[in-house]
């Protein structure tokens, strides 16, 4: 028996960034993203007599295949040998959320395969185990992942704020590099937490900023939300510049990318910046400035990407 299922990736507007639990991945904070469509992960899972991992047709690499299987196990104690395929039309490893929606589909897709509970906030609540990020691409357009109180994390998931027709806006996503990055997110989040100075101010404040880009989508104010979106993002990236060792993502593209966004604003295009832990930048626009956005910031990024606001994780019939 195999399933297969597709999911696409999320981009934090109010970011997430660091945990309370490592070993259940529980967030410091809670977040709002929107997941997009363009971008995509399809993964199947079919039962077999050994256990393998491919990514496109290759097989995975030892490191990538362990944390799949490693993950599967949480999911089904005892689970029968699989293989997994996976294959995303997006670079991964770079910043761009591909653990979200690699995760996510891997969950929906092995979730049908072993028979198992189907209903989404289940499943969120899974994937976040293998990706903290992949439990809100579960859903279509805005979404929050709660940070939650309990120590088993069965409060921490995604829900559903808004759906993708609630607001016709864009994503222009600029791809700085496309290698993956030098620092794996889990690993920033631990030295930020651990060595800036400037981490606790950013959990401190993390669930305001939550509450105001709620109010924001649900006004459809894109000057509202785009403040608090690029403010979140740059406090999240203060307490990365200013950990021990510091931590920059940030290359030459990133920044000029953001001065562009600025100078948009300046002439009048309601624009603004988001970045997750890596140098690409995302730009959230009305639907109608996308192409002005993307003639911005052409000239300092190796692609430029217009994506909209896209489905939640579905199975392949």
């Amino acid at each position: 028996m195999s399933r297969q299922a597709i999911a696409h990736p999320n981009i934090a507007l109010v970011k997430y960034w660091g945990k309370r639990d490592l070993e259940l991945n529980l967030p410091a904070v809670s977040s709002l993203s929107l997941t997009l469509d363009g971008f995509r992960t399809v993964t199947t899972v079919e039962r077999s007599s050994g256990d393998a991992v491919f990514v496109g047709p290759a097989r995975a690499s030892d490191r990538f295949a362990s944390r799949a299987l490693r993950f599967l196990d949480t999911l089904v104690p005892g689970r029968p040998p699989v293989v997994v395929k996976t294959e995303s039309n997006f670079p991964a490893g770079a910043g761009l959320a591909s653990s979200a929606s690699g995760f996510a589909a891997l969950t929906l897709a092995a979730a049908a395969t072993f028979d198992q509970d189907l209903s989404l906030q289940r499943l969120s609540a899974w994937s976040r185990r293998g990706s903290g990020s992949a439990c809100r691409s579960f859903w279509g357009g805005f979404v929050v992942w709660d940070r939650g109180t309990r120590a088993d994390g069965s409060d921490s998931h995604g829900h559903p704020l808004a759906p993708r027709e609630h607001w016709d806006v864009a994503m222009v996503v600029a791809i700085v590099a496309t290698g993956p990055k030098a620092v794996g997110s889990t690993e920033g989040m631990e030295r930020s937490r651990q060595t800036s100075a400037y981490y606790e101010q950013w959990v401190a404040t993390a669930e305001a900023d939550v509450a105001e880009g709620r109010e924001a989508v649900l006004a459809r104010d894109l000057d509202r939300l785009g403040a608090v979106m690029e403010s979140s993002t740059l406090k999240m990236h203060a307490t990365m510049h200013t950990a021990r060792p510091p931590i920059l993502y940030w290359q030459a593209g990133t920044v000029a990318c953001l001065h562009a966004v600025a100078g948009l604003r300046e002439s009048g295009t309601s624009a603004w910046a988001t970045m997750d832990a890596g140098p690409q930048v995302k730009v959230l626009c009305a639907a109608s400035d996308a192409e002005t956005v993307r003639d911005a910031l052409a000239p300092h990024a190796a692609a430029v990407h217009v994506l909209r606001p896209g489905s939640g994780a579905r199975l392949v019939p």
